[in-house]
């Protein structure tokens, strides 16, 4: 048996937050160590019961959730989790400030709830939850700020099989897909991935999405 994975759910509309507690809940897996309804009691929260994912709204009151989010899971959070932003509002700009905030995921709340339960599996064993489509525009519409020129390349520790791997990630294969298009075992592929993490000091694979264009490894 293995722990489950432990949420907090951050959503300053009462139904909507009971909703997910409800769903989240039932499954053996997981279990909601807690609930916030504005960004500062989430920070509080996260503090006192270091969940493994917190699920983040963007519209709350006294501190909205990409603040709220860069604080959980910044460069500067003392005790960093995993945040997985859920909103209404299907804008570049939220989803940009999103990741750039250190968010894992990014779903729309009308998405199915399985999509909720998975991605919330999905953002703790630190795969990132953002379709290749929408990875990609965004990242183009924001190259310019992503990638400032002159920046310079720091994947010169990789292996030429690792850039490989990378550049794979960037286009937003998952690991079996990954797997299949350089005819490697699926496990061979978590073993890249992992190491491709580590040597560049990534958290998961949002991060490395970014830094491969930003890098200059892919392009739009």
């Amino acid at each position: 048996m293995t722990d489950p994975i432990r949420v907090l759910i951050c959503e300053d509309q009462e139904l909507i937050r009971a909703g997910y507690a409800t769903v989240l809940g039932a499954q053996p897996d997981l279990e909601v160590a807690g609930e916030a309804a504005n960004g500062q009691e989430a920070l509080a929260q996260v503090e006192r019961l270091r969940p493994d994912v917190v699920v983040m709204d963007i519209e709350m009151p006294l501190l909205n959730g990409i603040e709220a989010t860069r604080r959980i899971a910044g460069p500067e959070a003392l005790n960093p989790a995993k945040v997985l932003v859920v909103t209404t509002f299907n804008v570049d700009q939220y989803v940009y400030d999103a990741l750039r905030a250190g968010a894992s995921g990014f779903l729309l709340k009308d998405a199915p709830l399985t999509e909720l339960i998975e991605g919330v599996r999905t953002v703790a064993r630190g795969d990132s939850l953002l379709a290749p489509a929408v990875t990609r525009t965004l990242i183009g519409r924001y190259a310019d700020r992503i990638r400032p020129a002159g920046t310079p390349a720091p994947l010169e520790g990789l292996a030429p099989r690792e850039l490989e791997v990378l550049r794979l990630i960037a286009a937003g294969l998952s690991n079996a897909e990954i797997a299949a298009e350089l005819v490697l075992s699926v496990e061979t592929v978590k073993t890249y991935v992992s190491r491709i993490l580590t040597k560049l000091d990534l958290r998961d694979r949002v991060q490395a999405v970014v830094l491969a264009y930003r890098s200059g490894l892919v392009t739009v």
